[in-house]
């Protein structure tokens, strides 16, 4: 299993220093999310023109304020702007956002996602795409001309039955947020994995990302995690995974402990079946700072592994 964190930081040069770190403590790949603050795309760009060697990934882009050709002809320039280490994860968002927010209508989403993926997926192979949905069109003139760019891997942010199947028979993989390990092994795994398996498509990425923090008083820890991760207890999707887990709310589902308990919950996920490990690195300066050299040890012994 890959391990990597989530960037959180709504300054270039502080992400830029983020993710040097993380490349030179060894781990897989940074994530950077889609929400009120930097364009995680252009953020992308920008770093990994600074830091080489490390997988840059989004978790997640919405799809609604975006058409899906704008999207791609993005993406295949982060691609060669970078060296091509992009992992495009995409998501619908939630209901709340798209037309609380926007004031995008948020109807037949598993529809929108279809029609989406039907044109964002052949223009990043570099193929031409002619289409006509009842949300979405595309009427092309040819394949987007990108030079030096290849595919990025597609994660679908898929927690509902319906996006399990597209994310594994059309997108290379998912990327999860707040969803336990026993929700990941019974439900997750086994529907994305069927469904590429279906599609003969080949074994799907899963990515499991959740909030982590090595300290010495994980009730203190677990309060934090409630006030700083609440918004997701609410949110139907997340909530949705929450209830499957028989989690209370985000605390119940976070990874907080000594190191011992710590790497053995991260345990749990990839004997979930997890591909990567996506943490959300919270609590104080120095627990944050514990939490990281846990994550690297157990990167490292995760590589002795695959290599071995």
């Amino acid at each position: 299993m890959r391990i990597g964190t989530m960037v959180s930081s709504n300054s270039i040069d502080d992400a830029i220093k983020q993710v040097a770190d993380l490349k030179r403590r060894g781990l897989s790949s940074a994530w950077l999310a889609q929400i009120f603050g930097l364009d995680a795309l252009t953020a992308i760009t920008v770093i990994g023109r600074e830091v080489p060697g490390i997988e840059l990934g989004t978790a997640v882009v919405p799809t609604y304020p975006r058409h899906p050709q704008a999207l791609a002809m993005q993406a295949l320039t982060v691609q060669a702007a970078i060296g091509n280490r992009l992992a495009l994860g995409i998501g619908l968002s939630h209901q709340l956002v798209i037309e609380g927010m926007y004031g995008m209508s948020f109807d037949k989403p598993a529809r929108h996602m279809r029609e989406y993926l039907s044109i964002l997926k052949p223009l990043l192979n570099g193929e031409n795409v002619a289409f006509d949905g009842e949300g979405l069109t595309w009427r092309g003139m040819g394949p987007l001309d990108i030079a030096g760019a290849e595919p990025p891997t597609l994660l679908l942010a898929a927690l509902a039955p319906r996006m399990l199947e597209l994310a594994g028979a059309v997108a290379d993989g998912t990327v999860t947020w707040m969803t336990g390990p026993g929700t990941v092994g019974d439900h997750i795994v086994p529907s994305i994995t069927k469904a590429a398996e279906s599609a003969g498509r080949p074994a799907p990425r899963i990515g499991v990302g959740l909030p982590v923090s090595v300290t010495a008083n994980p009730d203190a820890a677990r309060e934090q995690a409630s006030n700083v991760f609440a918004i997701y207890g609410q949110l139907p999707s997340y909530r949705a995974m929450l209830d499957r887990e028989g989690a209370a709310g985000p605390a119940d589902v976070a990874i907080v402990g000594d190191e011992g308990t710590v790497v053995k919950e991260i345990q749990r996920v990839m004997d979930a079946g997890a591909t990567d490990f996506v943490a959300a690195v919270f609590g104080s300066a120095e627990e944050q700072a514990r939490t990281l050299d846990v994550l690297t040890e157990n990167s490292y012994a995760a590589k002795r592994a695959t290599s071995g």
